[in-house]
């Protein structure tokens, strides 16, 4: 599944060849977006709210989510974030979700995506996200160096996603303001919450630690607080929901706890 995905991402990419230097200039001159960063930076675990139609895991989840209410009703429940999937194969998203979502509320928005292009960092600038995420998984360790640096040289913030400690290192070395760790394996779909238990303690204290798929009620988000998470992000469970504003609310406000690595 994670080498279809990367294999269709970098056809997109390609496409992208002949607007490089159009592309270059509005990445460039695009003004700033708001600090994603600094939004997941609080006493309580921030909740970083996804925008999604449909995954490979769950199959349909919203195919008919109109994005503007949607956008409203998660920035009214208390989300500190947007997530906005913009993989159109097998998430159904799009780049107009992203640029819907930027124009209703005011919150940092992450692209969700299969990045492995810069072509694709300068799109997501001048699409107005905050911030890229990163799979290491995905990409040559090389190549992930490559586009966070180019990431923050472009003023976006790096979400690098992990699931193992070799991978974890690569993502501090990049040196990305924030650091994932996904609970759900992208070759089995599978979910397995203990893989971010044993990381999150291992980020250090400096970098923003995120605590990816699997978090559905309040006791999840608590789960992910007592390993010293920062934040969560949360997709299925909240696009499905009925009343996406009071889904959110019952995950928001859980306090956050220090990591045991943190000096």
């Amino acid at each position: 599944m994670l080498g279809e995905l990367v294999h269709e991402a970098r056809r997109r990419a390609s496409e992208l060849r002949p607007r490089e230097a159009e592309l270059a200039s509005s990445a460039r001159s695009a003004g700033a977006a708001a600090s994603f960063v600094s939004a997941l930076r609080r006493t309580d675990v921030a909740v970083i709210c996804e925008i999604k139609r449909r995954s490979p895991s769950k199959g349909v989840i919203a195919e008919n989510l109109d994005v503007s209410s949607r956008a409203r009703e998660y920035a009214t429940g208390g989300a500190a974030a947007l997530s906005v999937l913009t993989e159109p194969t097998r998430f159904g998203g799009s780049l107009t979700d992203l640029e819907t979502a930027r124009r209703e509320v005011g919150l940092p928005i992450v692209r969700k995506d299969f990045i492995v292009d810069p072509l694709q960092l300068l799109e997501t600038r001048t699409l107005g996200a905050s911030a890229v995420l990163l799979i290491a998984r995905a990409l040559p360790p090389t190549r992930l160096l490559e586009l966070a640096r180019l990431a923050a040289d472009l003023g976006l913030d790096a979400l690098v996603e992990v699931r193992d400690e070799r991978e974890l290192a690569v993502a501090l070395e990049s040196g990305a303001p924030v650091v994932g760790v996904n609970t759900r394996n992208l070759e089995t779909l599978a979910i397995d919450p203990a893989t971010a238990e044993l990381l999150i303690p291992m980020i250090p204290r400096d970098r923003v630690a995120v605590f990816e798929s699997g978090i559905s009620t309040r006791a999840d988000v608590e789960r992910a607080a007592a390993c010293g998470a920062d934040a969560v992000l949360v997709g299925s469970s909240i696009s499905a929901a009925a009343d996406a504003s009071r889904a959110v609310s019952q995950l928001a406000g859980v306090p956050a706890r220090p990591r045991g690595s943190r000096a």
